[in-house]
């Protein structure tokens, strides 16, 4: 599986987010290449509940700056970021209960949920607070 790299294209424009998104994505392909070269499961599962733990950090983190700045679309981003915690959540479980395996396409699922957030609603959040910040 080949990494997900930051680039320009995941930027929102507003260095206090990027920040964060390069975290994630970090944390992501630490997870996938701890499952493409089968570590050791303790060790997949503690990089999961870290990626786990820095998304709903981020996730406050951006809903504060909505609060902060008057984002009209805060109901629907942060309706998002829970879909996105649950998603996140049912995947660690699944982890749990199937003798902790992760398979390839739950990876490409994660990968297309962190993508996605950032290039659709994040960025919308990007263009409202690059205005104002």
């Amino acid at each position: 599986m080949k990494d997900l790299v930051w680039d320009k294209t995941l930027s929102v424009d507003v260095e206090e987010i990027d920040e964060d998104h390069r975290r994630l994505v970090d944390l992501f392909n630490i997870l996938s290449h701890a499952v493409e070269e089968g570590e050791a499961t303790e060790y997949i599962e503690a990089v999961l509940e870290e990626l786990i733990s820095c998304t709903i950090w981020h996730f406050r983190h951006e809903e504060r700056l909505m609060l902060k700045h008057g984002y009209d679309g805060f109901e629907a981003h942060k309706s998002e970021h829970q879909k996105l915690i649950e998603s996140a959540s049912e995947l660690r479980e699944r982890f749990l209960q199937e003798a902790k395996q992760v398979s390839s396409d739950r990876i490409e699922s994660l990968e297309h949920w962190l993508t996605g957030h950032i290039l659709g609603a994040d960025m919308e959040l990007g263009l409202y607070l690059g205005k104002i910040i």
